[in-house]
């Protein structure tokens, strides 16, 4: 149950950088009530649990645009996972994701669908579910990475027809290039639905075509895609080039190379950036073989695999891709922040999320100076790191 919490002593990390001096935060159950210098516990009446946290910092509640499973559970394979996946992940800071169907049977959709439609159990105490990303299976067979090619399939709008926003689907990513793929781009975004590129051959007209008709994200950029060549530049350069595309990293230093998340970071700007995990039901489990969809893969050192040593996903967490987002560019605590917060919200028209002002939602992610999660807010309920915990580490 939420109760009205007053965050006192911290320094609020948002789009416009660290505030200077400690702000208090009231938290009124989803509701941010109030933010500033001047906010006791008398401010609104009515009983308020007053927390200090001295030397922290407070950021907008962190947002994973793409989660395939964690905690050993695997969405595809499972959709009702989606709440034991979203319990896991508020302890790297998470407030909200996107769970991600990857190619599959029409059927696995529309029971994760169902699965939202239901709501959380009883006594729910995890990340918020924001919709589907549903990854396939409009995938191009020459970049299916680690999707079933027997499962892929043209651009299909039977197949698509109950995919909206409404219904639930929040993102959906298909290859551009494919026969009637930018019909269906123009169908889904009347419907709400934000269409990304990925696991794609597109050339660069190919990729502005894309563009045109309304792609406005990224999948993993540069994984599943042609490399970016200086005279054959394809979807790549599409993609990088249009102020109008928001950009998905995977930064786990596996992926891509952190001198490339500089560089593309350096290009389109901390507006246009996301990192998101594409964890797997692996993430926050010891090495060994692990499902994703129902393909079986294999996490040793060098990251998740299939059996031809196809990368397949990561394990990694979304605190650790802000500090790796950090590391690799220099940049700010706040604008690291931003790409895991702002920028997602932004893409999916979040107006209530990534930002701590009067009348946002009551996610946040409690952190220290090295941007290591300390505790994590869901609609006004500390939901990681007990409200103990969160005094404590100030000591």
């Amino acid at each position: 149950m939420s109760e009205r919490l007053l965050l006192v002593g911290a320094r609020l990390l948002g789009q416009d950088g660290t505030t200077d001096e400690p702000q208090a935060l009231l938290l009124d159950g989803p509701t941010v009530q109030a933010v500033g210098d001047d906010v006791d516990q008398t401010h609104g009446g009515g009983a308020i649990r007053r927390i200090e946290l001295d030397g922290l910092w407070l950021a907008p509640g962190y947002i994973d645009l793409q989660v395939n499973g964690a905690a050993g559970r695997d969405i595809t394979a499972d959709p009702t996972a989606i709440w034991a996946v979203g319990e896991a992940l508020v302890a790297s800071g998470v407030t909200a994701y996107v769970p991600t169907i990857v190619t599959s049977p029409p059927a696995t959709v529309e029971a994760a669908l169902a699965v939202l439609a239901a709501g959380p159990p009883t006594g729910y105490r995890g990340a918020t579910p924001l919709g589907l990303h549903v990854e396939g299976p409009f995938l191009s067979p020459l970049r299916n990475g680690a999707h079933d090619p027997a499962l892929l399939r043209d651009p299909d709008p039977a197949f698509a027809a109950n995919w909206s926003r409404a219904a639930g689907v929040a993102i959906v990513t298909l290859a551009p290039e494919l026969p009637g793929a930018l019909d269906l781009v123009r169908d889904l975004t009347g419907r709400g639905v934000v269409v990304s590129a990925g696991h794609s051959a597109a050339t660069l007209d190919q990729g502005r075509q894309a563009i045109e008709a309304g792609i406005r994200y990224a999948t993993h950029l540069f994984n599943a895609m042609p490399p970016l060549g200086h005279r054959e530049p394809g979807l790549i350069a599409a993609l990088l080039s249009d102020r109008r595309v928001t950009v998905g990293t995977i930064p786990d230093t596996i992926h891509v190379d952190p001198a490339m998340l500089d560089l593309v970071w350096r290009l389109v700007g901390p507006d246009r950036f996301s990192v998101v995990t594409d964890a797997i039901s692996a993430m926050g489990m010891p090495e060994g073989r692990y499902l994703l969809g129902e393909r079986e893969v294999t996490v040793d050192g060098t990251g998740p695999r299939l059996a031809d040593g196809r990368l397949a996903g990561s394990v990694l967490t979304l605190d650790a891709a802000v500090r790796n987002l950090a590391a690799a560019t220099g940049c700010d605590p706040a604008t690291a922040i931003a790409a895991a917060t702002t920028v997602p919200a932004r893409l999916l028209g979040l107006a209530d999320r990534g930002h701590l002002a009067t009348g946002a939602r009551s996610a946040v992610t409690v952190l220290d100076r090295k941007l290591e999660v300390v505790g994590t807010i869901v609609d006004g309920v500390v939901v990681a790191g007990t409200v103990g915990d969160l005094e404590r580490a100030t000591a």
